[in-house]
């Protein structure tokens, strides 16, 4: 497995200081390694019992200016900067620990963290990273204007058109998001705020800690700014620098490209969960792991289809009747004159197909397999039959009853035997080998 194919997380901690943007509060936030499939979290390390706070849509609590998460009471303000960063430059899991509740604004841009991130370095992890492909369109339009969509990309890309108030400053950007493009073209691009907006946000306690070394503030068609543009576009970067923040809280590295119209934390943040959902849905068609209770224990048909896959007219087994060991399992099959294969097999003359015996051995022999804790969700494959005798016609009327035993497991592929019985008589029997895959 490529390294790129591999989980990340930082090799070392590493932390900033800084005055937080709305609440004005001097804050240290440190960038702490975390284990595999960790994701992302927040911990307010100022609090006495230093809560966590998992970064997902899910825990989104407000969206003015910037995008908020709470937990149990416990919020964490501005996150999509910092958010932002990690995901642009690779890093899956990792704790953000901060002893204040917003991280510091720095710049006004995401660049800070990636060189927090670069000086820490990435360790690989052995676990494969995690990737959701967009495989159907979603789309999303508010009243305002606002427009987003993602459809489906092998790579996650971001084009965004930023549209100012009467039309101001309406920039177009359009860029696949990876460690290089994103350090090189979004991670700088600054904050920014039109000063009509200023007072607004002033009386509602916020931008405290704003300067104009912190965002970039537009006043008609001029900047009030010390610095000049990093970018003749970084308005509009900055939009797509935002996106890529509060998108991580879908808590999914995800393919698709983004497509946005004006976009803001309220509809990113809307979009995150709309990904989620899409997600959830796909999984859903995955069987859920059945117990597969231990020691002596029949089950009915019933609990016989949430281990098998198969269904009419190749369910082949109708009940197990016992199981002996870890490694033996029988199972009986009623063979009826209304099974399907006997219009054919043969009319006026009805046998129950010896291939067919041959697969009920295969379908019991399963669940003996996907009992086995690591195999349990998987599906068993035939692969051969060897030694295959069939030394008596099954009829119509005739309980099969069908005993298997496993008996070498090596990684995925597992050997066994079953036979057929009727009234105490061998019907059919074989060698059997599976190859067990996920579903």
């Amino acid at each position: 497995m490529a390294q790129s194919d591999r989980q990340h997380t930082l090799a070392k901690p590493v932390s900033i200081t800084g005055t937080s943007l709305h609440t004005g509060e001097q804050v240290t936030l440190t960038l702490q390694p975390a284990p595999e499939n960790f994701g992302f979290k927040f911990r307010r390390v100022d609090l006495e019992d230093r809560p966590f706070i998992p970064a997902l849509a899910e825990k989104v609590q407000k969206v003015e200016r910037a995008t908020t998460i709470a937990e149990g009471g416990v919020n964490v303000h501005t996150v999509e900067h910092v958010l932002s960063a990690l995901t642009g430059m690779g890093v899956d899991n990792c704790i953000i620990e901060m002893d204040a509740n917003e991280p510091p604004i720095a710049d006004g841009s995401a660049m800070p963290f990636v060189e927090l991130i670069k000086s820490a370095g990435l360790a690989v992890q052995k676990e494969a990273r995690k990737v959701f492909e967009v495989r159907e369109p979603i789309y999303q339009e508010t009243r305002d204007g606002t427009i987003l969509t993602i459809v489906p990309d092998k790579k996650f890309r971001v084009s965004c058109t930023n549209v100012g108030p009467n039309g101001r400053f309406t920039q177009y950007f359009s860029t696949e998001i990876n460690p290089e493009t994103y350090e090189k073209e979004i991670a700088s691009a600054r904050t920014f705020v039109y000063y009509e907006d200023i007072a607004p946000l002033m009386e509602k306690g916020l931008i405290k800690g704003g300067t104009l070394e912190a965002a970039i503030v537009i006043r008609g068609d001029s900047l009030l700014s010390k610095q000049p543009l990093r970018y003749a576009d970084e308005f509009v970067r900055h939009k797509i620098l935002d996106i890529v923040g509060d998108l991580t809280l879908s808590g999914k590295r995800i393919l698709g490209h983004v497509i946005a119209v004006r976009p803001g934390h309220g509809p990113n943040t809307e979009l995150a969960r709309a990904i989620v959902k899409q997600y959830e849905t796909m999984r859903s068609m995955v069987p859920a792991t059945v117990n597969i209770p231990l020691g002596d224990a029949v089950l009915d048909i019933n609990e016989v289809m949430k281990i098998l896959p198969h269904r009419y007219p190749f369910l082949l087994v109708d009940r197990i009747i016992g199981f002996e060991g870890e490694t033996k399992c029988t199972g009986i099959k009623n063979v009826t004159i209304n099974e399907p294969f006997f219009q054919g097999h043969f009319p006026g003359h009805p046998i129950m197909p010896g291939v067919l015996q041959l697969e009920a051995m295969a379908q019991v022999a399963s669940v003996v397999l996907l009992r086995m804790p690591d195999n349990q969700g998987k599906i068993g494959y035939f692969m051969s039959a060897d030694n295959v005798k069939w030394r008596r016609p099954v009829m119509p009327g005739d309980t099969l009853i069908i005993e298997t035993e496993i008996l070498k497991m090596k990684r995925s592929i597992a050997t066994g035997v079953g036979r057929c019985i009727v009234n105490g008589q061998v019907v059919s029997e074989a060698d059997l080998m599976f190859s067990l895959v996920d579903r």
